[in-house]
C-alpha cells in the first residue's frame, strides 16, 4: 500500500529539546493501514514503510498516534535538512507500506 498525502511538520511534545519532528498521515489511510495490518504490528504498533520526501528516500517505522487518531512518520533532521525543512512546513510526503 502506497500513501501520497501533504502535511505540516510539527514537533513532538514531549521531546521538545531534542526537536523530534513528525508529519501525521490521513487520518482515512491510517484506519485503513489499522485494517490492512489486521494486529500485524512492531513494537509500539509501528509498520515499516518507505519514505519519501522530495528527492530523499529512506526506510523508516510509522507510529501510531490515538491523540491524532493517525499514523505518524517521524522526519529525521538530514532529511530535513535535505529538503530545507523546519517545523511548521507542509510538505508533500510518500510512504509504501512494508509490512503489509
Amino acid at each position: 500500500m502506497i500513501v501520497d498525502f501533504e502535511a505540516e511538520l510539527w514537533i513532538w511534545a514531549a521531546r521538545r529539546t531534542e526537536t523530534w519532528t513528525f508529519v501525521s498521515l490521513p487520518i482515512d489511510a491510517s484506519e485503513e493501514l489499522r485494517e490492512r495490518a489486521g494486529g500485524l504490528t512492531r513494537g509500539f504498533g509501528s509498520l515499516r514503510v518507505r519514505a519519501t520526501i522530495g528527492t530523499t528516500v529512506w526506510k523508516t517505522s510509522i507510529f501510531p498516534d490515538k491523540d491524532r487518531g493517525s499514523y505518524v512518520l517521524p522526519v529525521k533532521k538530514a532529511v530535513r535538512k535535505a529538503e530545507a525543512l523546519e517545523p511548521g512546513d507542509r510538505t508533500a510526503a510518500t510512504v509504501e507500506i512494508l509490512d503489509l
